[in-house]
């Protein structure tokens, strides 16, 4: 597919729309308004958006090992049921994303991965993108969200889809001009700046050897955290796709980098 100069994707982390820590699924009311309300300002011409799932999402998957091997018929109905809740819960917290970004007359729609896309041990094997790519020539916005897959090794027949694995396929094919990712941090620390006061912000991340560590985040992410998240961003670089990490929890920020504004972060690049 030939680049579209003037698509941009931008992917919310679920520890930023909703209490990533918390047990059981809650929204963080406050940053998902504000920033509905920064991307309506915006107003991007063409805009993909991907959400994670944060504790919608995660304390499922992981409860159900989703994604792991199957064992046995009991085992499998365990899991069956377990991909059905996650999947369930992952939908109202994107129908909760769409209706505040409908509030700011965002004409947002749902693209649930789970119904379009096939995973191969993990990883997307295949996905009709066509619709998407329909909506986004006629001006809506699309809302993609971490999700589960089925998956076409029969070892374990479904699987984890996340967000960052999303993001990662889509600007694959769509060749988007730019890519932000919010996260809660300002970017990508050698240390885990919420644990560790020596922590230091890196401008530019080219490679997992810019890193002295890498510690993921103080909760369980079923989806790899910090150090999956920079693999997939990793990956895009080596074909010349740019990507930006920002604070998503700073109010402006978002605004500013889908107007094009320089803002604090890390670009990673190749």
């Amino acid at each position: 597919m030939e680049k579209d100069n003037q698509i941009m994707i931008l992917k919310l982390g679920g520890s930023i729309i909703t209490r990533k820590e918390s047990p059981f699924p809650i929204i963080n009311s406050q940053n998902l308004k504000r920033i509905c309300m920064e991307i309506a300002e915006s107003k991007p011409a063409k805009l993909v958006i991907v959400h994670g799932a944060g504790s919608f999402g995660h304390p499922y998957a992981k409860k159900y090992r989703i994604g792991q091997k199957i064992k046995g018929n009991e085992n499998f109905q365990e899991k069956q049921l377990g991909y059905s809740q996650t999947q369930n819960s992952v939908k109202e917290l994107n129908t909760r994303v769409c209706q505040h970004l409908l509030t700011y007359s965002v004409p947002a729609v749902t693209l649930s991965p789970s119904s379009f896309i096939l995973t191969r041990n993990k990883r997307i094997e295949s996905a009709e993108l066509s619709i998407l790519e329909k909506y986004l020539q006629m001006g809506w916005v699309p809302v993609l969200h971490g999700d589960v897959a089925l998956d076409l090794d029969e070892n374990i027949k479904m699987a984890v889809l996340s967000g960052d694995q999303l993001v990662s396929y889509l600007a694959e094919k769509l060749q988007p001009k730019r890519i932000i990712l919010g996260s809660d941090v300002d970017g990508i620390y050698n240390r885990d700046p919420k644990t560790d006061p020596q922590a230091q912000l890196l401008p530019i991340v080219k490679s997992l050897k810019d890193l002295e560590t890498l510690q993921g985040a103080r909760t369980v992410d079923v989806t790899g955290g910090m150090t999956g998240k920079l693999k997939e961003l990793l990956k895009l670089a080596e074909i010349g796709i740019q990507s930006e990490i920002i604070n998503a929890s700073q109010p402006g920020l978002v605004e500013k980098a889908l107007n094009g504004q320089k803002v604090k972060g890390t670009i990673i690049t190749k």
